[in-house]
């Protein structure tokens, strides 16, 4: 007896795929390799192959995992990804299903920088119409950073000393590590919920790239792009550039900067009161001479001195005025009298009344001229046309029916010889107030009489 068991193909794919599962140690592991083969499906997963010198394997990352990376794998980028192995059935082999998957050097962190930068410059968030303008005199300040790093304490001591009157309000962030980008972004969004927050710096301290490297996350630039408070990006020293530089409103060198940008200096502000209250004492003394002056020219014209006969003069002045409007006005009239008697003479003498009335006689006369010529046409037309119904009357048919004579069909066919039916046939007979059905017993034809005819011509 045949004890051996026999699997199916699918029956084997499916058991090694089982025993991949069961193995815990393969259901969160690192890879670190080199992509090749990379394919983003329309569906939105991605399939590539990770490899090194010596081998390979298949990688898969569902769109539900790849939606959160930060860079866009492509071939020849070194990466580490994290997953779990198992089978895939259908082919027979087995694959990597990805998680996760992060740069694996500094030029793949470059590379993803520069890739989120392209991203978001096209959808128009680096874009200089969006950036707002800081307000001169805030009187609170949000920050979004680390609570104990170097960078609070010296954004308090730079707005502390340049404008005391300004509240500080911080809100704290973690700024490194893997928690750092949801940990700004929820600051963000807490600080703006505040009310009355006039400007806002988001920043850390100096360090390396990997450091740094929360404020080149997509969400964060998006967080700070969608801030309604106008954005101070305060990232490490002045050679660091990140992200949220480009989508800040105000990009300042250091976080000492960002907090000289956000608020003035009180000193140089008290200076410049003094400078202008200087001014506008002098301008006043200026102004004030200036209107003495022409004071006292006023007081010496002719009219402070004689005011009355300059209001006579301008009495005297309207009463002119007045004379020659009426003189004006009455020249006008006599103007317009005038022609209008020559308009009326000419009407009278070219007497459009009376031509009107010939015209219309005229037309009177042509109209009943019309009217009977239209009844006569029409007594011809009516008599023509009872004519003719007379004479289509005088040749129908039914009337020679009314005579005795009737009309013999046969099949539907009128009857005009005996030799178009035969005993037997059915033929339907019209008459002049009917029709009548008859049979067929015998055919009678006449002889024909031309030749006869033609013998009694000749005798």
């Amino acid at each position: 007896m045949d004890t051996r068991h026999v699997y199916t193909v699918s029956d084997l794919n499916r058991c090694i795929k089982q025993v991949l599962e069961r193995e815990q140690h393969l259901q969160d592991v690192w890879v670190r390799g080199e992509v090749s083969n990379f394919t983003h499906h329309t569906s939105g997963h991605m399939y590539l192959t990770l490899k090194d010198s010596q081998s390979r394997i298949k990688v898969v990352m569902f769109a539900s995992y790849n939606r959160f990376l930060r860079f866009l794998p492509k071939d020849g980028t070194k990466v580490i990804v994290r997953g779990s192995i198992s089978a895939y059935e259908r082919d027979g082999v087995y694959q990597l299903y990805a998680r996760e998957m992060q740069p694996d050097g500094l030029g793949s962190l470059y590379l993803a920088f520069e890739q989120l930068k392209a991203k978001l410059a096209a959808e128009g968030l680096f874009a200089q119409e969006r950036k707002r303008p800081l307000p001169r005199f805030p009187k609170r300040v949000g920050v979004v950073t680390s609570p104990t790093g170097a960078a609070i304490r010296d954004i308090c001591t730079t707005i502390r000393r340049r404008y005391p009157q300004a509240e500080i309000v911080l809100s704290p962030a973690i700024v490194q590590g893997a928690e750092a980008p949801a940990s700004i972004v929820a600051a963000i969004h807490i600080i703006n919920q505040q009310p009355d927050i006039d400007v806002l710096i988001v920043g850390r301290g100096g360090g390396s790239i990997e450091e740094l490297w929360a404020f080149n996350d997509e969400q964060v630039a998006r967080a700070i792009a969608a801030s309604r408070i106008p954005v101070i990006s305060a990232v490490g020293h002045e050679t660091d550039v990140t992200i949220a530089d480009f989508v800040a409103d105000v990009r300042a060198a250091t976080p000492t900067a960002a907090a000289e940008l956000a608020v003035p200096h009180y000193l140089e502000w008290v200076e410049r009161v003094k400078q202008l209250d200087a001014r506008m004492h002098r301008a006043l003394r200026g102004r004030m001479a200036s209107e003495r002056k022409r004071l006292e020219t006023l007081m010496q014209s002719y009219a402070m001195r004689r005011p009355k006969r300059r209001v006579e003069e301008a009495q005297q002045r309207l009463d002119d005025v007045q004379s020659r409007m009426r003189q004006a006005m009455k020249q006008l009239v006599s103007r317009r009298t005038e022609r209008y008697e020559l308009v009326a003479a000419q009407l009278k003498r070219f007497r459009p009344t009376e031509a009107v009335a010939e015209r219309r006689r005229a037309v009177s006369a042509h109209r009943s001229r019309l009217d009977e010529l239209v009844r006569q046409r029409v007594n011809e037309v009516r008599m023509a046309f009872a004519a003719r119904i007379g004479q289509l009357d005088a040749l129908s048919p039914l009337k020679v029916m009314q005579r005795g004579f009737s009309l013999v069909y046969a099949n539907g066919r009128l009857i005009k010889s005996v030799d178009q039916f035969a005993p037997g046939d059915t033929l339907m007979v019209r008459l002049s107030d009917g029709s009548a059905q008859a049979r067929v017993e015998q055919i009678y034809r006449e002889e024909k009489r031309n030749g006869a005819e033609e013998d009694g011509s000749r005798d």
